[in-house]
């Protein structure tokens, strides 16, 4: 049987911010938005089969972009606080 307490004193890997999905997902919807540009594909190549015409469809992406990139920085930074205060109490 595992003690509960031998598994909180592993101690967490530093945090890198590259390895938040939220950036992932940030970044394929910037790829997303830009595709849906006027002067690359237009939004016909990023509308969904079925979908009624939206006239700012690459915009709509560009700000679920900045949503997720808002929501990685802020659960980066939460990571980091926890990782700190591990580290705090480990000393």
């Amino acid at each position: 049987m595992v003690q509960l307490g031998a598994l909180s004193e592993k101690p967490l890997p530093k945090p890198i911010w590259w390895k938040n999905t939220y950036f992932w997902i940030a970044a394929l919807l910037v790829l997303v938005g830009i595709v849906g540009m006027p002067f690359l594909g237009g939004e016909k190549m990023i509308r969904d089969p079925g979908q009624a015409e939206e006239h700012a469809l690459s915009w709509i992406y560009f700000g679920a972009a900045v949503v997720m990139a808002i929501n990685g920085v802020l659960s980066h930074r939460q990571i980091v606080q926890h990782y700190e205060e591990q580290q705090e109490g480990a000393s």
